[in-house]
């Protein structure tokens, strides 16, 4: 008999985004998404000066009428409040770049919705702690041989104590 356990057979894990697209797509066509990668990619379809202000909220289609083709849909965008005249603006430029997405015309007009956007706000890294204070906590700490150690350690407390 062998002391070691046997090997663990190959890794079947699957990325989070495969197992929860069924999720996703059912949400993104409640909001008239056919395609979620108009929400997902919207920076690149847009462009970054416009996705930074506009983001797409959701996509109204009319009814379809028997015997007429289908109309294009109106995708209505949340706008934040102060950009919302320039986004306008820039409405033909939107639709050009949305329905060179999609590859035909699948957008017929825009709507605007003015509202802070929904993105997270992007956490400001602190800078590292003042010198005085990882002194302080040096002298705390007592006899640690490993100077390394005990400077990571000071460093550690200080940033700890700060916040």
């Amino acid at each position: 008999m062998s002391k070691f356990p046997p090997k663990p057979g190959p890794i079947s894990a699957k990325p989070l985004s495969l197992l929860l697209n069924d999720v996703f797509a059912e949400a993104y066509a409640k909001q008239g998404f056919a395609a979620r990668e108009l929400v997902t990619r919207w920076a690149e379809i847009a462009g970054p000066e416009i996705a930074a202000h506009a983001e797409p909220l959701k996509m109204q289609w009319p009814r379809p009428v028997e015997g007429q083709p289908q109309e294009p849909a109106t995708l209505v965008l949340r706008v934040e409040g102060p950009t919302a005249l320039e986004i306008q603006h820039s409405a033909d430029v939107i639709l050009e770049r949305v329905n060179r997405f999609f590859g035909w015309s699948a957008v017929g007009k825009l709507a605007f919705r003015q509202a802070p956007l929904s993105r997270p706000r992007r956490r400001v890294r602190p800078g590292p702690p003042d010198p005085k204070s990882v002194a302080k906590v040096a002298e705390s700490l007592g006899d640690i041989e490993d100077e390394q150690l005990k400077t990571a350690l000071a460093r550690l407390g200080a940033a700890i104590k700060r916040n």
